[in-house]
């Protein structure tokens, strides 16, 4: 996984009108637990949106008063009108503990469905993985060079040595549609 640099200062004081003065002056309050105690902590919001509005994935390294915490993302709190983040909660991780994230799905190669006129759709775009963050990829990479016209591939057709999907096996992750210009090709064929 990638790794994301980010500067916090501890919160003195909490409550929603502390809250309400940290967000007009660019700051977010958050929280960092899952380690030894919770740290709540407050972070810069133009640095930490790098981090946010991606489709990466990231191992969050927050340094707080010159101690470095390796963390993940795992809540951030939106305001439901304007879309601001308001609140940010980050999953202190370590060596021995398995943490559970959504990676993104790539899709790899050109669809056998595909060339013969039928559709590739993906429909899932991340799943959640459950291992130890220093051996979960960047993201999930699927070959769907095999996959013909009315083929699907679930989770249950992926396996992998270092951690578990922590999905149903009979999600599907892409499927070929049948097109009309694929239907009227095979009609052609038959004649």
């Amino acid at each position: 996984m990638k790794t994301f640099e980010l500067n916090a200062v501890v919160r003195t004081s909490t409550g929603k009108t502390a809250a309400k003065g940290m967000r007009k002056t660019a700051l977010i309050p958050a929280n960092i637990y899952g380690g030894d105690q919770n740290l709540m902590i407050s972070v810069d919001e133009k640095e930490t949106s790098k981090a946010i509005y991606t489709p990466h994935v990231y191992i969050v390294n927050i340094s707080v008063d010159g101690k470095v915490y390796s963390t993940i993302i795992k809540e951030i709190q939106f305001h439901p009108v304007s879309d601001k983040i308001l609140h940010i909660d980050f999953l202190q991780i370590s060596e021995k503990k398995k943490v559970t994230v959504g990676l993104p799905i790539v899709l790899e190669g050109q669809a056998e469905g595909a060339k013969q006129g039928g559709k590739l759709i993906q429909v899932v775009r991340k799943v959640r993985v459950n291992g130890i963050a220093k051996d979960l990829p960047e993201s999930i990479n699927v070959d769907v060079t095999s996959l013909g016209i009315g083929k699907s591939i679930m989770v249950g057709d992926l396996t992998f040595d270092k951690f578990t999907i922590a999905e149903q096996k009979s999600v599907v992750i892409a499927t070929i549609k049948s097109t009309r210009a694929a239907k009227d090709a095979a009609a052609e064929t038959k004649k």
